[in-house]
């Protein structure tokens, strides 16, 4: 099966340290010979290896501004997290014409594509008729982690597009309306802070294509965008999104947006992994909606963001409030429904034979227990669990962990001062 995945390694770059290894949470990421490997079934391009690696041997495959020239017509779609970027001073009608001088022929607010998200959240919980906890689909990365490692609770899930990709749509209308151009004409570019929005434009799970045509990422744009940005003191009225559309960039914002009240708002994937395990076992019951970031502080804290994501989140607070409380509903209808069902992740079995991949499990399970469960990720795997499942599937062995390779050059040390203490009593005689 192929994968498309926007987080990559440069070898050349990598030191070994670990840090990535120890922060993956889906194991995806092992060390041997000194250097990372990441593995493709298990990635969900949430970006936390990108974000600890001090070596930045892990990047992001984004866009660059050269893609613009490949269209006619091109339309930056800024995420609402990016006017965290900048201080509040800066109005979002500045950043917002910034995008024009620096090259796009118009801009979109993706704020308001949340917009929309939101009424269809509104509508689809009056109706009742949704598993709750009904859990939200707004993070790819969480959505791939769902996938992946609590596929049983894949039917809790909000079918309903991303914010992004609404506003894709609405942003295509508006092109060919003003233009006449055809779509292949039209260039769609999102302003992403994170690798997983990425991976989804590339390899969409809801959707069959993206209405996104590229990505570039805020790092790079604010880099354009900075320099300019002090000058404009004449800005266009180009900022049509609601107080409620501003709030999707912080954690609990989608919640706040789409007027639920009985929620659970959960940041860090760590944590998100957790709550999912509660949702899995039942313990989670009596909350209406579950709204899940995969970053800290929402896409407010994404990894392609430059600011501090609690410093973000403020300024994103305090931009919200600046607009008005109520939602404008889009004049045109659109469909928001997911045109794909997102079928359990492949995760590579131990054996395609059943009757050998239980026997593997048992070898593995042995294997384990000689371990000394300690998980300290030294031997180039996350777990004692993993390096057994590696040393089965024939990646390593158990001399790769230090504690057990440190017992048997004791068992050696000893054997050799037996040894020679045995020549010395035979001199003696």
């Amino acid at each position: 099966m192929d994968y498309f995945h926007s987080v990559l390694l440069n070898k050349e770059k990598c030191h070994g340290c670990t840090n990535c290894l120890r922060r993956c949470p889906t194991e995806a990421i092992r060390v041997r010979h000194g250097k990372a490997k990441i593995l493709k079934e298990r990635c969900i391009d949430c970006g936390e290896c990108v974000r600890v690696c001090q070596s930045h041997a892990k990047y992001v495959a984004t866009d660059a501004f050269d893609i613009l020239k490949n269209y006619k017509y091109t339309v930056a779609l800024p995420a609402p997290s990016f006017y965290s970027q900048f201080r509040t001073e800066i109005c979002v009608d500045a950043i917002l014409t910034a995008f024009i001088k620096i090259g796009f022929d118009d801009v979109f607010e993706v704020a308001r594509g949340a917009e929309c998200v939101s009424l269809a959240t509104r509508e689809l919980l009056k109706r009742g008729n949704l598993k709750k906890p009904v859990i939200s689909s707004a993070c790819p990365a969480v959505l791939r982690l769902i996938r992946q490692r609590f596929p049983n609770l894949l039917d809790n899930v909000l079918n309903i597009i991303s914010p992004m990709e609404a506003a894709a749509i609405l942003a295509r209308e508006e092109a060919r309306e003003k233009t006449g151009l055809p779509d292949e004409d039209i260039g769609i570019f999102f302003i992403t802070p994170c690798p997983a929005k990425v991976t989804s434009i590339k390899s969409p799970l809801t959707i069959e294509k993206s209405y996104v045509s590229g990505a570039i990422s805020s790092k790079d744009a604010y880099a354009k965008i900075r320099p300019i940005i002090e000058t404009i003191t004449d800005p266009l009225p180009l900022s049509k999104a609601c107080q409620g559309g501003l709030f999707w960039a912080r954690s609990g914002g989608e919640c706040k947006g789409s007027g639920v009240e009985d929620y659970i708002s959960v940041d860090g994937i760590h944590n998100v992994i957790q709550v999912l395990e509660e949702i899995e076992y039942g313990k989670v019951n009596q909350a209406e909606f579950v709204e899940l970031s995969s970053c800290v502080s929402g896409c407010s804290g994404g990894p392609l963001n430059l600011a501090n994501p609690f410093l973000a989140s403020r300024r994103i607070t305090v931009q919200a409030k600046k607009k008005d409380e109520e939602i404008i509903p889009h004049s045109g209808d659109i469909d928001l429904a997911w045109k794909k069902t997102i079928e359990p992740a492949q995760v590579t079995s131990l054996d395609e034979d059943f009757a050998v991949a239980m026997e593997k499990m048992q070898k593995m399970d042995e294997i384990y227990d000689r371990l000394p469960n300690l998980d300290c990720g030294s031997c180039g795997a996350p777990t004692c669990r993993a390096l057994a499942e590696d040393i089965v599937r024939g990646y390593g062995n158990e001399n790769d962990c230090i504690f057990k390779m440190r017992e048997r050059i004791y068992v050696l040390a000893q054997k050799l001062l037996d040894l020679t203490d045995s020549e010395k009593q035979e001199d003696n005689l």
